[in-house]
């Protein structure tokens, strides 16, 4: 499985989840298998600074994603990203990329809930935990 996190810098693992998932500068690709975490990869988001709607979706498809966690995200997005396959999952709390990689991956984690307005700039309300 490959969970792709919305950062805030290119740290990695201590990183902390960004709080929209189109405005980070970062992507942390976080490679698991059998639960746990075996492999970590910073990319960063071409369309960074820039609002080219669909664009961020399609990047994170093309990364090979199964999963993505951002602090936020509206409903289109969200739509787009589920109609690729993509799991969805906002983190309503200030978290690193491992704590809310770790806490998806304890099922503690779950769940998206949709920004309201285009352009938010703060955490939303996550998925539960």
């Amino acid at each position: 499985m490959k969970i792709a996190v919305a950062s805030e810098d290119g740290r990695g693992l201590p990183s902390f989840v960004s709080p929209h998932f189109g405005r980070c500068p970062f992507y942390t690709l976080v490679d698991v298998q059998d639960g746990e975490i075996v492999g970590v990869e910073v990319r960063e988001n071409p369309y960074y600074g820039r609002h080219v709607p669909g664009a961020v979706p399609e990047f994170v498809r093309g990364l090979g994603a199964d999963v993505i966690i951002a602090g936020g995200m509206g409903p289109r997005a969200m739509m787009m990203f589920e109609s690729f396959g993509i799991e969805v999952v906002t983190v309503g709390w200030e978290a690193t990329v491992k704590e809310a990689v770790e806490a998806y991956l304890e099922g503690e984690l779950k769940g998206a809930k949709p920004c309201e307005g285009g352009h938010h700039h703060g955490l939303c309300e996550g998925g539960e935990k």
